[in-house]
């Protein structure tokens, strides 16, 4: 039965750390969205992320103890599943119950932020939950929405494809100095090091970018991957012990790292047998200017590119400074003096302001969204053949066994 049209999605967010600052600054830029409710199992998380919500005109908005309390209080339509990467499927798990029993109110949607999780076996269950709970369902992936690619890709397939053929390369990059929280650190909580973390962006934006416009994900099918991971930066002693005082004690890569850099190689065929490559590059080791994405878009007779921090906006700070670093300015940024690039509006330029405009349109309207569960599922075996192809040595075909129950080397010693 189609749902009906709802006049204003009624939003409850089960997470309220870094990530949740970003969707409450995007959804300010939405029409026809409330955030209802907020839970986290931290107190002074859950009541300063709803104060901000109302503080941002975004509610009336309520923090809730417990994910059966706000789905009973009536007030939810979609959830956002924003909590780390350990308890997402937990949180599915008890959606899917609430819902069979009867207990999970107006509940239309779910909505996970990347990665879907941990390990295939984890994303399947994941996507078999959601679907056999009868809910709409969607992949937070905000690449995919950033104003850029939307762009570039509208361009190169409109002008430059009929004229000199498909693109066939999509590069990726994604760079920064490490994560804001513990548990993104730690392997056997987040699921492996900076190739889980942050290759599934760069694979599904550059799947995206290789994909036609108005064909389906499905029209591109992954042959093999190869990859190599390293621990170039934070298990050398120094830096070890830095990150585990500035984690609090939580983090120790003296004993128990995972990868900071990654790299990546998907070939994929296409419906006309095309062979394509994803060529991606992520790392936790690089200091510079802030958060760093780059893409470029290649074919015969083409080329698309982007660097986030080739910003048109830039300022000149003098004197001593303060220590504080630069974070008003770009996300992870290390410096607080000097000539330092701006971005004008992250929520915007990362596309978070996009993403949650179409997935809110989507779910108010009772439809399936343009990234839904079934995405997340194939970027995590593009992951899961990356980290094998690592470990392994070699080349790993997506037609292999063992890419189902497959734990990344890094979570299962962290997993002891």
């Amino acid at each position: 039965m189609a749902l009906p049209t709802l006049d204003t999605l009624r939003i409850g967010f089960i997470g309220a750390g870094f990530i949740a600052n970003f969707h409450l600054e995007a959804l300010v830029a939405v029409r026809n969205v409330r955030v209802a409710g907020i839970f986290s199992p931290r107190a002074e998380r859950r009541e300063a992320a709803a104060a901000r919500a109302e503080a941002l005109g975004l509610g009336p908005c309520r923090a809730f103890a417990g994910l059966e309390e706000m789905l009973g209080s009536g007030e939810i339509d979609a959830l956002w599943i924003l909590a780390p990467n350990h308890a997402r499927l937990a949180a599915m798990r008890t959606i899917a119950d609430l819902v069979a029993a009867g207990r999970a109110g107006a509940l239309r949607a779910v909505a996970c932020e990347k990665p879907l999780a941990r390990t295939l076996a984890e994303a399947r269950e994941m996507l078999s939950l959601a679907s056999g709970a009868g809910l709409l369902h969607g992949y937070l992936e905000n690449q995919l929405f950033m104003p850029a690619v939307q762009r570039g890709r509208e361009i190169v397939w409109r002008r430059a494809v009929p004229e000199s053929g498909r693109p066939y390369i999509a590069r990726a990059a994604e760079e920064h100095a490490g994560p804001h929280e513990p548990w993104f650190w730690q392997a056997d909580r987040q699921g492996g090091g900076v190739l889980l973390d942050m290759m599934c962006h760069s694979v599904e934006v550059a799947r995206f970018l290789l994909t036609p416009p108005g064909a389906p994900r499905a029209a591109l099918t992954p042959v093999s991957a190869t990859a190599s991971v390293a621990t170039l930066k934070w298990a050398r002693p120094d830096y070890a012990a830095r990150l585990c005082e500035t984690m609090g004690g939580e983090v120790d890569y003296a004993r128990r790292p995972a990868e900071d850099f990654a790299r990546g190689l998907v070939r994929l065929e296409d419906r006309d047998g095309n062979e394509l490559v994803i060529e991606a590059t992520t790392s936790w080791a690089y200091v510079g200017a802030g958060l760093r994405l780059s893409l470029e878009l290649l074919g015969p007779e083409y080329a698309m590119e982007f660097n986030s921090l080739g910003s048109g906006l830039k300022v000149f700070l003098g004197g001593s400074g303060d220590r504080r670093g630069g974070e008003d300015l770009v996300e992870k940024q290390n410096a607080e003096r000097g000539l330092m690039p701006v971005i004008e509006d992250e929520a915007a330029t990362y596309g978070y302001v996009h993403e949650n405009r179409h997935f809110v349109q989507a779910f108010r309207r009772g439809e399936p969204p343009a990234e839904t569960f079934d995405d997340g599922v194939a970027v995590v075996a593009m992951l899961m053949a990356l980290y094998r192809s690592a470990e392994l040595g070699r080349t790993v075909g997506f037609d292999e066994p063992g890419l189902d129950d497959y734990v990344p080397e890094a979570a299962r010693a962290a997993m002891g």
